[in-house]
């Protein structure tokens, strides 16, 4: 992934495949014009990169200029061609090919077309490295293509977005879900329940906490919810397959949600597996893991305090604590070696105010 401005880009066309797709093009050319001596226009700025790599592969005699016009703001097509730069090279009787970086509306094919047509060019051949039939709207044929693609914003390769990306040798599309979505971990007493519900607030973020998806299907007595009662009454533990179709059934409940925190899911690696491909499905992932890490004596402190109020017995049994606490850290132990791997792991120092705690938790997530 990568970062241009205020946009994410993923991967999408490596380097390998374009420069296969345009030796073919070339081969195409090259036996086209055997016999002639084309003059290549490459249209400015995003062609620079296709028209060199063009020039290499030619078998022949040929010519080589510019013109230069822009269509381009930000992601969107003006739908106005503006000519910049113009040809100073004579066409008249001349075979031209033009040679653009992408075809999506066909409105600077257009432009260029008339305009050589003015100065009495009439042998016209178009020649793009990636193509968009979606977006097609003109009558002109596109008589070489590189790469059909879907109708997509792309950058590298000479494409841009603001001036950005242009010398990217592989290509990348525009990352068109940004939801921002946690899984937040923290030993008991660390205040993960009171950091969930500010960081929702404060990123309108959606809360999903297992143990209330639970809570829920078993008391509305939904077919989740009596499945998941079935193994709890036998004393065994809910099959993930059950959790992750209760986890899928929430973020359906929120399809304008602009990400999720997930509370209590995944505790393995299988079902951080799971939790991937159930966000794959709705075209995200998970942005990271975050952590809260205190010390374990101030955990046991502020537990054993809790519990004079909590009315929780859990809370005022320091042998029960010591091991809530070595149960949690032998769980995420996994966890955190599995996000780590792909570098969204994030630990947090959970000692000091709300603010103060909520200030380095947002200092992460204002980075993703």
């Amino acid at each position: 992934m990568i970062k241009l401005q205020d946009l994410a880009f993923e991967p999408f066309i490596d380097q390998q495949q374009i420069e296969q797709s345009i030796t073919k093009l070339s081969a195409d050319l090259s036996i086209h014009f055997a016999d002639k001596t084309p003059l290549f226009l490459a249209v400015l700025n995003g062609a620079f990169m296709f028209a060199s790599e063009v020039a290499k592969r030619f078998e022949g005699a040929a010519e080589f200029s510019f013109i230069k016009v822009a269509s381009y703001s930000g992601t969107e097509s003006t739908e106005e061609v503006k000519e910049l730069i113009g040809l100073q090279t004579k066409v008249t009787d001349r075979s031209v090919v033009i040679l653009e970086d992408i075809v999506d509306t066909g409105n600077t094919v257009e432009f260029v077309n008339r305009y050589l047509r003015q100065l009495g060019c009439k042998n016209i051949k178009i020649a793009t490295l990636f193509f968009k039939p979606e977006a097609y709207k003109k009558e002109i044929t596109i008589d070489y293509i590189g790469i059909t693609i879907p109708n997509r914003f792309i950058v590298g390769y000479g494409l841009d977005y603001n001036g950005l990306g242009r010398n990217l040798t592989d290509v990348y599309q525009l990352k068109t879900n940004n939801m921002t979505n946690l899984v937040l971990f923290g030993p008991p007493g660390a205040g993960k329940g009171t950091q969930a519900e500010v960081l929702k607030e404060t990123y309108d973020l959606v809360h999903i906490s297992t143990g209330d998806v639970f809570r829920f299907n078993i008391k509305n007595e939904t077919a989740l919810g009596m499945l998941a009662k079935s193994y709890i009454d036998k004393g065994q533990l809910v099959p993930d397959e059950v959790t992750i179709k209760m986890l899928n059934a929430e973020v359906d409940k929120n399809p304008e949600a602009k990400g999720f925190i997930f509370d209590g899911f995944p505790r393995t690696e299988a079902q951080a597996d799971a939790l991937a491909e159930l966000l794959a499905s709705k075209g995200t992932e998970v942005s990271a893991m975050v952590a809260l890490e205190v010390d374990d004596e101030i955990l046991v402190q502020r537990l054993l305090e809790r519990g004079k109020t909590s009315g929780r017995a859990d809370d005022a049994d320091e042998k029960v604590i010591r091991n809530r606490i070595k149960v949690y850290y032998d769980e995420t132990a996994i966890l955190k070696e599995y996000y780590q791997k792909q570098d969204k792991y994030h630990g947090v120092d959970g000692v000091g105010s709300i603010e103060e705690i909520t200030a380095r938790l947002s200092a992460v997530i204002n980075r993703l």
